[in-house]
């Protein structure tokens, strides 16, 4: 970006010392002609020069008329401070909510404004054409050199701003899912900086990637997002309300995902980390990993599967008992046993989803009878025998 006006229109050094001069003097019109124009451009954009950001815009106006006379009589002279003036224009463009093009149509309204002056017909006292065309030269070129200024400016701004949010919206997550409930105060703190209304319920959903903030977009809803243990974690509140999580399935069509169950906000953590390890368990394959699985529709598995050591152990305590036969006589004692067990102790039924005789499952159940005495009739370990063997056999191909 230029430095100076002579880097941008070299031949400005040239011009003789009148034009400077000259400029000087009808600085005072310069400002009401650009003003005017400048005022009429942003009544137009539905915007007025009454208030703060605005009359920082015509104080940028003045200082850029300013800037550029000075300028034309000395083409050497720097142009930092204009440029950072646009600059900081621009980051209040962006915090005003303004688009990036909105400031560089006023400067260009501004200019067109100047230029109109200038070579006004009826102005007696008119500059040479040759002089006229080099300042036109130097003063589109300026015009560019602000423009681009603030752009940066609504550029830094807005990645400053990401990067703010991205900050408080982790914080607030944080907090909701950490091991100890916060406290009021801090709660409310973090809510109010990520301007998120403390909902009465959420379900905390956890998704392949690291595409938080577009997630949240499409989700909508007042869901906020982060990335935690490289993988997205989405706050939905209150997931009850109508079509809510109709809408965010199918904001997440084709990517692998866990919903956690609604609780209330303040046990959100529950939520996280029952989505935490379904996701985990649908990348093993345990649990099925096409579309958004619901964490409540799969809590046996969650359960059974939550601790693999722990479960091996029951495992191999429930089917200890089995141990000694050969593999044919083990499975099919653990499949009549499980059967069994789904029944409710019925025979017939147990023959049938077997696809046996009745008479087969008698002999087998007294084979178990004589390794499992009265666990069978204990309801404890029954229903330790019926989670081991669903842990056992529902991982067999």
């Amino acid at each position: 970006m230029a430095d100076t006006l002579e880097e941008l229109e070299p031949r400005l050094t040239g011009l003789p010392r009148h034009v400077g001069e000259h400029l000087r003097a009808a600085r005072p019109r310069l400002h009401e002609e650009t003003l005017h124009s400048v005022r009429a451009t942003m009544r137009a954009q539905g915007r007025s020069l009454t208030g703060g950001q605005g009359r920082g815009l015509a104080l940028g106006v003045e200082t850029a008329v300013d800037a550029f006379v000075a300028a034309v009589a000395d083409p050497g002279r720097s142009l930092a401070d204009t440029r950072r003036v646009f600059h900081d224009l621009g980051r209040t463009e962006y915090q005003e909510g303004h688009r990036v093009d909105a400031l560089r149509s006023v400067l260009t309204v501004g200019a067109r404004a100047l230029w109109a002056f200038l070579v006004a017909p009826e102005r007696p006292d008119r500059l040479a054409a040759d002089e006229l065309y080099l300042i036109a030269a130097a003063l589109f070129g300026y015009t560019d050199t602000l423009a681009g200024a603030a752009a940066e400016g609504y550029l830094d701004e807005q990645r400053d701003a990401a990067h703010d949010w991205t900050v408080v919206r982790r914080r607030l997550i944080t907090l909701l899912v950490q091991p100890d409930p916060p406290g009021d105060a801090a709660l409310h703190a973090a809510a109010e900086a990520a301007r998120w209304p403390l909902p009465g319920a959420v379900a905390v959903i956890s998704v392949d990637g690291t595409d938080d903030e577009h997630l949240a977009r499409a989700i909508g809803g007042g869901a906020v997002a982060t990335v935690i243990d490289d993988v997205v974690r989405i706050v939905l509140p209150d997931p009850g309300a109508p079509g809510r999580l109709a809408h965010l399935r199918r904001a997440l069509t084709g990517r692998r995902a866990a919903l956690g169950p609604t609780v209330p906000l303040r046990q959100a953590r529950t939520s996280y980390r029952l989505s935490r390890r379904a996701l985990r368990l649908q990348r093993d394959g345990v649990l099925p990993a096409d579309g958004v699985l619901d964490c409540d529709a799969h809590l046996l598995t969650l359960l059974t599967a939550w601790e693999p050591g722990l479960t091996d152990r029951l495992v191999a305590r429930a089917l200890a008992p089995l141990a000694p036969l050969g593999p044919a006589a083990r499975r099919a004692l653990a499949d009549t046993l499980a059967a069994w067990l789904d029944t409710q102790g019925q025979v017939v039924e147990t023959a049938r989803l077997l696809h046996t005789h009745p008479q087969t499952v008698r002999y087998r159940l007294r084979r178990l009878r004589e390794r499992y005495g009265a666990q069978l009739d204990d309801p404890d370990a029954r229903l330790a025998l019926h989670l081991a063997l669903r842990h056992h056999l529902g991982r067999r191909p």
